[in-house]
């Protein structure tokens, strides 16, 4: 009997789930997703009008009054509470409408406070209406008519949606003027008041029985990426409303900009200078209050990534004598920037102002001696391909590079290098410098842009250095190390283009092997002279000048080649790879948990849920009911005759029955020997 019955429960185990689920949506889950309104403690049907309202609380006062009827605290504040919220005109609005109850807390304090007392003794009113209509103050209210042309211009937009008597709103208005301030110029900035009823519904999130809300209150913040111009593509912000956590998830989430990260004084030089890469200008900002670096420092973190690197620091005035003894910094707010090898740190101290921080590093984006690369290449007139520095109209023009592998003497020759630029870039040092006057050759080149000073990285940019520097000692320079010494190289490219071929370019088919060469050469021609003398500024200088002088003034072979590329040395910035790449992976796997929880919690509130799961324990109760019946009953024939035709032979026995056992039956019609057959005698002969 027993276990008949535990078969029976294991046989509808799935309608008896789906039925205690129905139970338990309808009776615990459902009533907590829809508590008593408002006017369902007043008593009166929802939606009802403002003199509807004060009619009901009119009556129940009446009753106290009279003493027929004594509400405890708990009933009083509660009943008091709808009475003030539903009178006021704008958060009945707000709470007919988007459900919006930020004051709710005060039932529960207030009930807490007077506890112990009777409610005559509650000081009223319970809510006071102090907030200011925040609207005055926006730098652009968004109403019905403009938001159809507001999304004309490119740049990313930013709206707020506030209610002019939400406290809430009040109080982040400070914060908000805060948040435009450092947004201006890499968006729009827009406000919406929840009275403009279409344009707040259409910025706000639908409940799965169609009520709309905003799940954080307000204000609420969304943002409208470039390009978006409709619902499906915005993004909302879900955290904390603070200047900096608002400005961070734009920055990110929007603009799709990097994050410069704050570091300590041990993690400033393993973490930032040892790891950026030694062509870039490191730019370091130091901070008293610790907050993120500006959209626009993060927008020229972007802009500026072939030539700069960043990084904040948080000012603390016990590591006073470290920061100054390392760069020179004596307070906060500073701004340093990191060059060459041994050149001093460039400090600027006071506020940074965006257009003048943008100023300073455009002028400072490069090395005082850059880095010979892909990108940069035709910038410097170090390019067969290009041009020189004083424009297309140059013909012949000149590149000093040194190249090497990364190193203590490739840095000390750099500096040197940058020693010989500056000499000759200052008239006043060059003429106590320099004691031959043919050295100023090379000054008035630079000076003239026909002259460009450059370091290469051997290593990096190996097929480019053994072009150059094809040589028995050239693997003490180029490719990787192999050898124990490291031994920095100086030469110099002198580059010449034909004026004619530049003013007359006529396309025709190679009808040779060799003029399809000819095709593929650079169009300017180079010839090259390495340097073998000392490391003397002096020596450098007059060397360069008479290579210059040499250059110019013979008429020398124009001889063209193909020049191996530059193999570009930065790897893709994370930011270049689209938004969704910034989160890493178990962000993103995070991000998407709490989506689906949410949309399951936000689908807990659907009175549908209970009817269809208590619809599916039936179905599937009367289906497993139905199967069970139909195996438990005797299967009966449908013809009454057909017990007696069992008894009949079939054909195959009525066959055997003919012809015996089936050892009996001829394997051939042939073989069946007939009835008065003999057989013939036969002859000897046959």
């Amino acid at each position: 009997m027993a276990g008949d019955f535990a078969a029976k429960i294991k046989a509808y185990m799935v309608p008896l789930i789906l039925f205690s689920l129905a139970m338990l949506y309808q009776l615990v889950l459902l009533p907590r997703s829809f508590p008593p309104s408002h006017y369902d403690v007043l008593g009166i049907k929802t939606y009802s009008s403002t003199e509807a309202v004060k009619e009901a609380y009119e009556n129940l006062e009446s009753k106290w009054n009279s003493g027929l009827e004594v509400p405890t605290t708990t009933e009083f504040i509660k009943i008091r509470y709808a009475y003030e919220l539903l009178t006021n005109p704008i958060w009945k609005r707000n709470y007919d409408v988007f459900g919006i109850d930020e004051q709710l807390h005060v039932v529960e304090k207030v009930s807490h406070l007077y506890a112990e007392e009777k409610f005559s003794n509650i000081e009223l009113p319970l809510l006071h209406a102090d907030a200011s209509d925040i609207g005055d103050d926006a730098f652009n209210t968004i109403t019905s008519n403009d938001f159809q042309s507001m999304f004309q211009d490119s740049k990313p937009w930013l709206l707020q949606v506030y209610s002019s008597g939400s406290n809430h709103c009040a109080q982040f208005s400070n914060s908000w003027k805060r948040i435009a301030a450092l947004l201006n110029g890499v968006a729009n900035i827009g406000m919406v008041e929840l009275g403009e009823i279409q344009i707040a519904a259409y910025l706000a999130e639908r409940k799965p029985t169609g009520q709309f809300f905003f799940r954080n209150g307000l204000p609420s913040l969304v943002a409208f990426p470039s390009g978006c111009k409709t619902s499906d593509c915005l993004i909302r912000f879900e955290g904390e409303l603070s200047v900096d956590a608002v400005t961070d998830w734009f920055a990110i989430a929007v603009l799709n900009l990097p994050r410069i990260f704050y570091h300590s004084k041990e993690s400033l030089g393993p973490r930032f200078l040892a790891k950026s890469s030694p062509h870039k200008v490191k730019v370091i900002f130091f901070s008293k209050t610790g907050e993120r670096a500006t959209p626009v420092m993060r927008q020229a973190a972007k802009d500026y990534w072939n030539y700069a690197t960043f990084a904040c620091v948080l000012w603390r005035e016990e590591e006073f004598s470290v920061w100054w003894t390392t760069f020179g910094v004596e307070s906060a707010p500073a701004v340093v920037f990191l060059k060459d090898p041994g050149l001093k740190p460039l400090v600027y101290h006071g506020s940074v102002n965006d257009s003048w921080f943008l100023d300073v590093l455009e002028q400072n984006k490069q090395q005082v001696l850059p880095q010979l690369r892909s990108l940069t290449s035709k910038e410097l007139g170090c390019d067969a391909r290009g041009y020189s520095r004083a424009g297309h109209d140059t013909l012949t023009w000149y590149c000093a590079i040194l190249a090497g592998r990364q190193g203590l003497e490739l840095d000390s020759m750099r500096e040197t290098m940058r020693r010989v630029q500056e000499t000759l870039s200052k008239s006043s040092e060059l003429n106590a410098a320099i004691e031959d006057e043919q050295s100023i050759t090379a000054a008035v080149a630079l000076k003239n842009k026909r002259l460009t000073f450059s370091w290469l990285d051997g290593e990096a940019q190996k097929n480019y250095c053994f072009f150059y520097l094809n040589t028995e000692n050239g693997y003490e320079t180029c490719g990787p190390r192999r050898v124990p010494t490291d031994v920095p190289q100086l030469f110099i490219i002198r580059y010449e283009r034909n004026a004619s071929e530049d003013a007359v370019k006529v396309e025709r088919k190679a009808k040779s092997i060799w003029e399809f060469h000819q095709h593929e050469v650079d169009p300017a021609a180079q010839l090259s002279v390495t340097y073998n003398g000392s490391a003397e500024i002096s020596q450098i200088i007059q060397w360069i000048s008479n290579i210059i002088k040499d250059g110019d003034s013979r008429n020398l072979p124009f001889y063209r080649v193909k020049t191996p590329e530059l193999v570009p040395e930065d790897t893709e910035p994370f930011w270049s790879r689209g938004q969704q790449s910034i989160l890493s992976k178990s962000m993103g796997t995070k991000q998407k948990m709490q989506g689906i929880i949410i949309r399951l919690y936000d689908y807990l509130g659907d009175p549908r849920i209970g009817p269809a799961l208590l619809l599916g324990s039936l179905m599937s109760f009367g289906s497993i009911w139905l199967m069970r019946s139909q195996q438990n009953r005797p299967v009966q024939s449908s013809q009454p005759g057909q017990a007696d035709n069992d008894d009949k032979p079939r054909p195959r026995e009525r066959r055997q029955r003919r012809y015996g056992p089936n050892n009996d039956i001829p394997p051939s019609v042939t073989d069946l020997e007939p009835r008065d057959s003999y057989q013939m005698p036969l002859s000897d002969s046959d």
